[in-house]
């Protein structure tokens, strides 16, 4: 019982969010200066005819009442149609959630790959070079802007060695996934592979340098404690106490991080599909600003608004499931 209403109350957390998202969204396009119409017909357009697409879009009515249609439609699914291209909005933002979903998933497997054999060797090595090479790294980290480092990887490995490729996405994952599994050829997936590897690199960094730190400092405080005595008196290996036992531990804090930090991969993946030119929503969030679409604006926002609120639901729940003080307190 206490369970359901931990997640009752995180669920009516998570609508007042959204209906935030959706509010401050919708604000800015009303604040936004230019007339939509000029999107859709040449300015020189007779003002019959824009007066006409003004009302079948609705947009001759009180802000008040655009506010409440949009809100209307929305509950049930209609995100309304692009200005520029004249498609459906929610079509324009699937199409689109594969590619940024399979970098962001990129990013955190290159994030956990790197950070925590790091932060484990520095929570083990204390005061030691290894410790200080993997601080120093944390600092860069997440000092370093992923869209500058997103340019140096270009200029480095692909424009002067020749590497990596300098982006884009000749291949979709589920497709060279399935070429292999029915060919065995392998070809496709090593494509998608060199094509997602500096864009992986230049958005996971940060996550790295986070994960990294996060890794030390769970291990130096699980070190210290009376269970790891115990088990190096008995006589178990230190790698064996290493790994099994002490990162096992501090895994738990460092799941939980994961969880929340891939929205933030989500929406923080905007810039870094811009600089490799990759095919997700924040390329078309970028495109759509440039052609002041606001319905497809609209309609990314809300998607990577709601995408983040779900992932820290999903992540509280199973953390209140698997520690149930967190219920209590």
């Amino acid at each position: 019982m206490a369970f359901g209403k931990f997640l009752t109350k995180r669920l009516l957390q998570g609508a007042i969010v959204i209906w935030g998202v959706v509010t401050v969204t919708f604000g800015l396009r009303a604040a936004s200066p230019g007339d939509p119409v000029n999107l859709i017909v040449d300015p020189a357009t007779s003002p019959e005819i824009r007066e006409q697409i003004r009302e079948d879009l609705g947009l001759n009515e009180p802000i008040y009442v655009q506010y409440i249609e949009y809100l209307r439609d929305l509950l049930v699914g209609d995100f309304g149609y692009s200005y520029q291209s004249s498609r459906d909005v929610a079509a324009l933002v699937i199409e689109r959630i594969p590619a940024t979903l399979e970098l962001a998933l990129a990013a955190t497997v290159v994030a956990i790959v790197i950070a925590i054999p790091l932060g484990v060797i520095s929570g083990t090595r204390r005061n030691e070079p290894a410790d200080y090479g993997a601080t120093l790294f944390s600092l860069v980290g997440i000092s370093t802007p992923n869209f500058w480092l997103g340019i140096m990887l270009i200029l480095v490995l692909a424009v002067q060695f020749g590497i990596f490729p300098t982006g884009q996405r000749p291949v979709a994952l589920h497709d060279a996934l399935w070429t292999f599994a029915t060919t065995l050829h392998a070809g496709e997936l090593l494509t998608w592979v060199r094509h997602i590897t500096l864009p992986a690199i230049a958005l996971g960094t940060y996550f790295t340098a986070l994960i990294t730190r996060l890794t030390r400092s769970g291990m130096v405080d699980e070190l210290g404690k009376p269970y790891v005595t115990a088990t190096e008196a008995k006589g178990l290996p230190e790698v064996l106490i290493r790994y099994k036992h002490v990162l096992r531990n501090t895994m738990i804090p460092i799941v939980t991080v994961l969880g929340l930090q891939l929205g933030t991969l989500i929406g923080g993946a905007v810039i870094t599909e811009t600089v490799f030119a990759w095919p997700g929503l924040g390329l078309r969030l970028i495109n759509s600003i440039y052609a002041l679409d606001w319905p497809l604006i609209q309609g990314i926002l809300i998607f990577i608004g709601v995408g983040f609120v779900l992932i820290n639901i999903v992540v509280d729940s199973l953390y209140a499931y698997l520690n149930p003080r967190v219920i209590e307190e």
